[in-house]
């Protein structure tokens, strides 16, 4: 039996709104936290979203700059793919999936925009 995430703004299921935070990486992570007002599970998956591919995508960059570390680079995209699969099937599987410090952080995040505390009962 499938949890209960609460109702999104957007008007589909949390799980497959929180999937969707993750798709585009922090792209779509942004998309989420601007439009998804009430439900803090989708809200927690987008911010992390934007900060775990958003910090993916500097270290990318920096590795382009530094042509002595550019071998980092393929391991860089290979945890940030795994990273991806992993945290769009805990998502979709209505999992309050919380990487160590990445996590923290977009509880935090969420908790300094005021917005955490909506979307009926998120919990996991």
């Amino acid at each position: 039996m499938k949890k209960d995430l609460g109702e999104t703004t957007v008007g589909i299921e949390a799980s497959i709104a929180a999937v969707l935070t993750y798709a585009c990486g922090f792209i779509t992570g942004i998309i989420f936290l601007l439009v998804e007002k009430k439900n803090e599970f989708v809200r927690f998956h987008a911010m992390q979203s934007v900060i775990v591919f958003g910090a993916i995508f500097i270290i990318q960059a920096g590795l382009a700059f530094m042509s002595f570390l550019l071998f980092l680079s393929p391991l860089v995209s290979l945890a940030g793919f795994v990273l991806w699969i992993v945290l769009m099937v805990k998502a979709f599987q209505g999992e309050r999936f919380k990487l160590p410090i990445a996590g923290d952080l977009a509880e935090e995040k969420l908790k300094s925009l005021g917005r955490n505390n909506g979307g009926g009962s998120n919990q996991s």
